[in-house]
């Protein structure tokens, strides 16, 4: 659960950055922050699996999870720094429409990870998975559809390699959100 808190603040955090025109060293240093705070609880995560003999379910399915969710806000948080080292602005319209989605999706990940604290949930963890793939697919077609405004409107070969690596990373945290329900749906199965 505090894993999963990181990862929907950096999302959170994600969304109020791009609504900015730029990015500071305070924004930098506040979204290393998160990532750092992730970065610790994955590493007690893994230590507390290493001390403790019996585990609600699968310790190779919470070692995945702990990585998966992990890998999320590490990817929010690559594509601020991006942001910063490209020296792009951070308020684009297409970014905004990931940040958006991208938030909507870590969310959904809160529910589906909060939801395995009792079985009872699991209709509710589905429903969460499956919201989390819709999210999946809006952001496939909102990575083709920003970079075919951005190879339409830019012409500077340099700019469009900075936003398409951008965009890419965007859609790479929601293919991470994706990965993170597959882990779920195993120890959905284990579990019934």
């Amino acid at each position: 659960d505090k894993q999963v808190a990181c990862a929907v603040d950096a999302s959170r955090y994600l969304t109020e950055l791009v609504a900015k025109n730029s990015l500071d060293d305070a924004a930098l240093q506040k979204m290393r922050d998160i990532e750092h705070m992730g970065d610790n609880v994955a590493h007690d995560i893994i230590e507390q699996l290493n001390k403790t003999f019996i585990t609600p379910f699968d310790r190779e399915d919470i070692h995945a999870l702990a990585v998966e969710v992990d890998d999320v806000t590490d990817m929010i948080n690559t594509i601020v720094n991006r942001l910063k080292v490209y020296r792009l602005p951070s308020n684009d319209e297409q970014l905004a429409r990931f940040a958006a989605v991208i938030e909507e999706s870590v969310r959904s990940v809160a529910c589906a990870v909060k939801g395995l604290r009792d079985r009872k949930n699991s209709k509710a963890v589905r429903e969460a998975c499956i919201e989390i793939n819709r999210l999946e697919n809006v952001g496939d077609t909102l990575r083709d559809e920003a970079l075919g405004k951005l190879f339409e409107r830019t012409k500077d070969p340099i700019l469009v390699i900075k936003w398409k690596e951008v965009y890419q990373d965007a859609e790479t945290v929601l293919d991470i959100c994706e990965d993170v329900t597959h882990v779920v749906g195993s120890i959905l199965v284990k579990l019934a």
